[in-house]
């Protein structure tokens, strides 16, 4: 891409490339494009693509490559240029790939999928796309209903992929090498485990708008089954993982612990499709942590699980992890504990470093409530867990609640602002104060679950309940977020949809509907439109389905029985609770063969084995190394903010005994000398760092090489007093070469002569929504002009300022400029 183009959008880094762990095969056999229909910074954070990303790499033959929506910024550029959206390794166009697997993570980035297939150029029904095309592949959560998107993709994956994934890119391969039709590499799909070719079956539907029948149109392939991979800790996982340039919204080292649930709560669609429950070993667990901290210099861990807090080994895990990394500021996050699985050994152990934040989800305003749900927690265990959280020095305690669960009333819902007070009171009982977030969505019925055949509530009801909430919530003084109702209603239709909203799908498409999931991109009167022009009522998605019905997802298997789900419905109309099988007797839901596929668990005792490395000594004194480097080629997309990011994981990739500041939030202690603008290439931006004494300058130069990405690169290195003056006191200018498009100005000496004649030149700058005021004409130390170039030294101000003022010309006619910093000035 031109300098013009990343320069034109927000966060040019979302489109570079070359950050540090990608791979980039431009001879492969087979690419495949991993796609994402969504964000860069939501996509990066994506453990799933990140697992499958590496597998995929480790074949010499084979090149994962990744591609994420474009934000509206970028889209506009696309089409405006008439650019195909590419791939960030290679920019090879999406549309001369092989294969491009899309992540079905949530049911509102649908249009984002067909967006990208228009921007690459590839045609977005199934039936009209041929063998010189890519095969389009979905897999992810929203796979186990696919039937919204049948129209648009040659093939799910349903289940695990880390086998999966090779397989179905081998079966391309064959088929690519022996030059036969499309219909034999769908054949040759169907014939993986897990693989499921929406053309091999045909749907009817009656008067009203039910299924009628779906009909197997392949001989055999009657139902397709889930896959699952049997043990956790068999499966490659990717402790080189790709570290964005920019902050994502997982931005730290997610380490998956186990993976499926016990629990059983009956409206979580996860805790049924990602059964049976496999823990990986605390000993691998460790393993893996110090090869991925050491690849990518997180300072973050984050221990993944739908229920972290039932992991067997995790009081001891808890402990090695503090023991080994505390020193090293680098803390650890539970991000789904449940309530009553804390102890008050884990509360000691994640207060060693810092405290990432509390969530408890109690899901429901009464214990009755949560009983019809399968909770399995009462209220005297959130507000005992509340006490022991404020109690071990957090200030923020975030509650999850569902409003519009199977059987709610009003009482239930003013139950939630009740229990919220509630918890909120534990702070001050604890003597430390307290706050407290509450947090509320909308039931949305799912595939799969004992309440797939549920009402969800109506909209106004929604509204209602919400606008009760926030009445309550504000007599207690507590504040209220909620997930806006349109995009509720939205949710429900398509996740139990069926391929009559390929129609709807289309049309909003036309209208130009994408970032439905982003509040200020969805447009609901757009949906509606596309809604009525293709005859559907969304309501009819709504309802409540028969129990004979036939379901949209019923030929394919998730493993769990459909008597069990019925027996599970049945259960919840009448509050009672089913058990947890990993203490007790099995609940029969239909899973496990007992054989291979079973649930594996990990006893509380089991050793942890893992070096301890080096521990950083705080009583050694630090010295201070001053370091020249330069930023050129794509880096010089990266803000200020990115820069510093970068130079955080390098610091930690190459184990550099920095030292921390003090305090809630310990930081690494360098700083840069200045604000470079994004787009200017340096060779002379420079920066402090304090290490541990007698780590050295050359050292340090060396190590940091090393890790750092093409295009920075340290230059100089040399120790300097620990006391002594900050980079911004003792710099007196910068010295700049800037080369202007050619043609674009004529006579540039003589206006540059004319420039250097004014006494002076007031010049405003808007700077965090304040005008500052300056003379460009005093801040020139040196000016000088050729035909298309100009060199100046200045004290202050941007390059651009200066030619703006030196020519008389708007900002916008040196759009294609090349700017360069060559030299930094001391005093």
């Amino acid at each position: 891409m031109s300098n013009d183009f990343l320069l034109s959008v927000e966060k040019p880094a979302r489109y570079m490339g070359g950050e540090m762990g990608a791979v980039a095969r431009p001879d492969a056999e087979i690419r495949f494009a991993l796609a994402f229909p969504d964000v860069y910074e939501v996509g990066m954070s994506h453990l799933g693509l990140r697992i499958l990303y590496s597998i995929l790499n480790q074949e010499r033959w084979l090149a994962a490559e990744r591609v994420y929506a474009p934000w509206p910024d970028m889209e506009d550029q696309l089409r405006l240029d008439g650019k195909p959206l590419s791939t960030l390794e290679t920019s090879t166009p999406l549309a001369e790939t092989d294969i491009v697997g899309f992540t079905l993570q949530y049911e509102l980035s649908y249009s984002n999928i067909l967006n990208m297939l228009e921007l690459a150029g590839i045609p977005l029904l199934a039936c009209e796309r041929g063998k010189e095309f890519p095969l389009i592949l979905g897999g992810g959560p929203c796979a186990c209903n696919p039937e919204p998107l049948a129209d648009f993709f040659d093939a799910f994956l349903l289940g695990d992929g880390e086998d999966a994934v090779l397989e179905i890119a081998k079966v391309c391969r064959q088929w690519k090498s022996a030059g036969e039709a499309k219909a034999d590499l769908l054949h040759r799909l169907s014939l993986i485990e897990g693989v499921y070719i929406p053309a091999f079956f045909s749907v009817s539907h009656d008067a009203v708008g039910r299924i009628e029948a779906i009909k197997p149109l392949k001989h055999g392939y009657d139902k397709v089954r889930r896959r699952i991979a049997p043990d956790l800790n068999a499966l490659s996982y990717p402790t080189a993982p790709v570290v964005p340039f920019l902050k994502t919204v997982h931005d730290r080292v997610s380490m998956e612990i186990a993976r499926g649930c016990t629990r059983g709560c009956r409206f979580c669609q996860a805790g049924y499709i990602y059964r049976p429950l496999r823990e990986r070993t605390p000993a691998q667990v460790m393993e893996k942590i110090e090869e991925t901290l050491r690849n990518t210099g997180y300072d973050e861990i984050s221990l993944l699980s739908l229920s972290a807090g039932d992991y067997g080994c995790l009081t001891p895990l808890l402990q090695k992890l503090m023991h080994r990394y505390a020193q090293e500021r680098i803390a650890v996050s539970l991000p789904s504990l449940r309530v009553g699985s804390l102890t008050p050994e884990m509360v000691a152990e994640i207060n060693k470093v810092r405290k990432t934040g509390f969530t408890l989800a109690p899901e429901a305003g009464s214990d009755r409530l949560r009983q019809v749900i399968n909770k399995g927690i009462t209220e005297p265990d959130l507000l005992d867990t509340a006490y022991q959280v404020y109690g071990a020095g957090w200030r923020l305690i975030k509650l999850y609640f569902m409003i519009g669960l199977p059987t709610e009333t009003m009482e239930d819902v003013l139950g939630i602002a009740e229990l919220a007070r509630q918890v909120k009171y534990q702070g001050k009982r604890a003597g430390q104060g307290g706050e407290v977030n509450v947090a509320v969505s909308s039931f949305v019925p799912k595939a799969n679950t004992p309440f797939q055949w549920e009402q969800q509530i109506s909209y106004e009801e929604i509204l209602e309940k919400q606008q009760f909430l926030r009445q309550e919530l504000k007599k207690r003084k507590l504040n209220l977020k909620w997930h806006d109702a349109p995009l509720t209603v939205m949710e429900g239709v398509f996740a139990r949809g069926d391929r009559l909203l390929g129609k709807v799908l289309l049309e909003a498409r036309r209208l130009g509907c994408r970032f439905d999931g982003w509040g200020e991109h969805f447009r609901f009167a757009r949906w509606q439109e596309a809604f009525a022009a293709a005859g559907i009522d969304p309501l009819f998605y709504h309802r409540r389905r028969d129990l004979d019905e036939i379901l949209p997802w019923d030929h394919l298997d998730s493993g769990i029985s459909r008597e069990f789900l019925l027996a599970e419905l049945e259960k919840a109309s009448g509050g009672i609770y089913t058990p947890d099988c990993r203490n007790g007797q099995c609940s029969g839901c239909g899973v496990c063969d007992f054989k291979a596929v079973r649930m594996r668990l990990n006893e509380p005792e089991e050793a942890i084995v893992a070096a301890d490395g080096a521990q950083p000594d705080e009583t050694v004194d630090a010295e201070r190394i001053r370091l020249r480097f330069q930023k050129i080629g794509r880096m010089r997309f990266l803000s200020h903010l990115e820069m510093l990011n970068l130079f955080i994981r390098a610091v930690g990739r190459a184990h550099i005994p920095i030292r921390y500041s003090q305090g809630f939030h310990p930081h690494p202690k360098f700083s840069f000398a200045t604000a470079l603008s994004v787009g200017v290439e340096s060779w002379a931006e420079y920066m402090d760092m304090e290490v541990a004494a007698g780590f050295g300058a050359e050292r340090l130069l060396e190590a940091l090489n090393q890790v750092l990405p093409e295009g920075v690169r340290v230059m100089e290195s040399q120790v300097i007093p620990l006391k002594s003056e900050s980079l911004s006191v003792i710099i007196t200018g910068t010295r700049y070469r800037v080369k202007l498009p050619s043609g674009t100005v004529q006579g540039l000496t003589g206006q540059v002569d004319h420039f250097l004649s004014l006494d002076s030149f007031p010049h405003r700058r808007e700077k965090k929504g304040k005008l500052v005021e300056f003379d460009l004409r005093h801040e020139v130390i040196s000016l000088s002009a050729t035909a298309d170039v100009v060199l100046m030294e200045v004290r202050r101000g941007k390059p651009l300022e200066f030619v703006t003022a030196i020519t008389g010309l708007p900002r916008e006619a040196f759009a294609g400029a090349t700017i360069e910093k060559l030299e930094v000035l001391f005093n």
